[in-house]
């Protein structure tokens, strides 16, 4: 610390920390799809913080703590807050023990990486350890934004499917937070797309793939976050139940 901080990924992460913020004073406000809107855009920079830092060859063990308490902030309390005001304040008092317990969950799992991270080279880690905070906080926000969209019937494009199953996912909540819960802190894989590189070439297809997806993803913003959302998340487990397979196959 007498040598001082590395400024840039420092004001990065404080630019997540404050989207975190405004996120529960829009909560708090009522306005909850501008609140998960502030948690979507905190990922964005919380990825730029960590990207940026390497790039620059600015990493520290400062800004990985500084990194964690802003994730706990913007992934961790305000879409606890975010979920509890929109879904669950009308429930008995076990809906707070189970936004509590996303809570402690996510602390966890961030006290978990940064004891991690100072025991190996960041650099040769290639998957998270348990589903990763920010994933975790995305997911309940995006679900937030989508439903408000159903409930307020607002006139944008959306994927059909996608809105008639909302009714019926919205009654999963509670569940769906434990199981965001437990994936936090679990040793499923999860991967940190570390081997994703753009500045090596890539094929034609995958252009055209990355176009496609980049074009979907304007023209239907909401749904495609909650199936990228949803996607990541069960990533981890169909890992897990693939190297199970081949490893029972490899026995057999």
């Amino acid at each position: 610390m007498r040598k001082g901080i590395y400024v840039l990924p420092c004001f990065l992460t404080v630019i997540n920390l404050s989207l975190g913020f405004l996120a529960i004073i829009k909560t708090i406000e009522g306005n909850f799809s501008l609140a998960a809107w502030f948690i979507l855009f905190a990922i964005v920079f919380d990825i730029l913080d960590g990207r940026v830092a390497r790039w620059t060859g600015s990493t520290s063990k400062f800004g990985i703590e500084f990194d964690s308490f802003a994730d706990l902030i913007s992934f961790g309390v305000a879409p606890a807050i975010l979920i509890y005001q929109a879904f669950l304040i009308r429930y008995s008092k076990v809906s707070k023990a189970i936004v509590l317990i996303f809570v402690v969950a996510a602390t966890l799992r961030l006290a978990k990486f940064n004891v991690k991270s100072q025991n190996s080279d960041a650099e040769d880690i290639l998957h998270f350890q348990g589903l990763p905070v920010p994933a975790a906080g995305g997911f309940l926000a995006s679900f937030v934004l989508v439903y408000q969209m159903f409930i307020q019937e607002i006139s944008v494009k959306t994927i059909p499917f996608i809105m008639k199953e909302i009714p019926f996912i919205s009654r999963l909540i509670p569940l769906l937070i434990v199981l965001l819960s437990y994936l936090m802190v679990s040793n499923f894989r999860y991967s940190n797309f570390k081997k994703f590189k753009l500045n090596k070439r890539k094929s034609f297809r995958f252009f055209i793939l990355l176009v496609t997806s980049g074009l979907i993803i304007f023209m239907y913003p909401q749904n495609v976050i909650l199936i990228i959302s949803i996607a990541y998340m069960l990533s981890g487990i169909i890992d897990y139940i693939l190297r199970i397979y081949i490893l029972r196959k490899k026995i057999g």
